[in-house]
């Protein structure tokens, strides 16, 4: 779960960081991610293809980062298999819930041999 606000801004900064959200990704592993968080995202490459929400300033990264920014109200959040995002803390509850709902799912991840 990636926060909102001003921290993605500086958690980007940290390869230790983004190394962790790229293992995530890779590893089809449950993301969420809200508002500002999208810059985390576009930062670690994991964006080319996803369908993402995030705060409307932030689009341009998601668009930088190859992915395809989804303009949703300000209540609402996005799925794409494993990523789950959402413009601002109006979501929270749609945000949440549909993390949950990924979360409960069955992986959809490749078996190692």
């Amino acid at each position: 779960m990636i926060p909102g606000g001003r921290a993605p801004e500086y958690l980007r900064l940290n390869a230790r960081v983004l190394e962790i959200v790229r293992h995530f990704a890779e590893t089809h592993k449950p993301i969420a991610a809200i508002c500002h968080a999208a810059q985390l995202l576009a930062a670690a490459r994991v964006l080319d293809g996803r369908r993402c929400s995030c705060y409307p300033a932030v689009s341009p990264d998601v668009a930088a980062a190859g992915g395809t920014y989804v303009d949703l109200p300000m209540d609402q959040a996005c799925v794409d298999g494993n990523l789950v995002t959402a413009p601002a803390w109006p979501a929270h509850p749609a945000w949440l819930g549909a993390f949950l709902k990924v979360l409960a799912a069955p992986s959809t991840r490749p078996v190692a041999a």
